[in-house]
């Protein structure tokens, strides 16, 4: 029940996540389910390191914390450390014939937004001696780019018009998720679980809870489709 306790970080730049992720992508086959997220997320984060460096965030030492801190989650588990239950649908169907490259890109951001950034911004708040509340702005950016990228990864991956009809089950399933309601979900968690720091039982209770809910969908969005 350690997952809400403070996360020891690693990683101090947001250049270290990306040479971790670079790194983590030379070892993947090109059509393993991890490795689709990771294409995703190494795009995610080159951009915000340009971001960092161009002076968008207001406060760049808060925006670094919060990115490196929330990397660091899914690095733990992508490098083979204990996996939450949100990235054991992932984990456990990353090679199935029957899971387009869509539904795996999906189901990392379902796990990494809707679990590990709420638990991401409580790091963050403690390293920094800071409220949630004064990490909304650089929570925000980054939600906008994860939104951008969203559309894009659909545009990439999505089979095309002759592929996908109506009646196709990936169309039901694209349908059934949404980045923008789990980024204001997750907003919500965040600070529930900071209003609840100094009382962990119910901390550790509601972040299982989150976990467990978290990875219910992300195995709804890996059901194998046939092809």
């Amino acid at each position: 029940m350690a997952q809400l306790e403070h996360f020891t970080n690693s990683i101090d730049s947001v250049d270290a996540v990306v040479s971790r992720m670079r790194a983590l992508d030379a070892t993947l086959p090109e059509r393993d389910g991890l490795a689709v997220f990771n294409r995703v997320y190494l795009s995610v984060t080159e951009s915000i390191g340009r971001c960092v460096d161009a002076g968008v965030f207001p406060d760049a030492e808060a925006a670094i914390a919060l990115d490196t801190r929330f990397a660091e989650r899914y690095l733990t588990v992508a490098e083979g450390g204990p996996a939450p239950a949100c990235w054991r649908p992932v984990l456990q169907l990353r090679r199935h014939p029957g899971v387009r490259p869509l539904q795996f890109a999906l189901a990392g951001i379902n796990a990494h937004i809707g679990h590990d950034l709420a638990l991401a911004v409580v790091d963050a708040s403690r390293t920094l001696g800071c409220e949630p509340v004064d990490l909304e702005d650089e929570f925000d950016h980054v939600g906008d780019l994860l939104v951008s990228l969203e559309e894009r990864i659909r545009e990439e991956l999505m089979p095309g018009p002759d592929l996908l009809q109506i009646a196709d089950p990936l169309t039901h399933l694209l349908g059934s998720w949404s980045l923008e309601r789990a980024r204001e979900a997750t907003w919500s968690a965040a600070r529930a679980l900071w209003a609840l720091r100094e009382l962990p039982d119910l901390a550790d209770e509601f972040t299982l809870r989150l976990d467990a809910a978290v990875g219910l969908a992300g195995r709804m969005l890996l059901t194998p489709l046939p092809r």
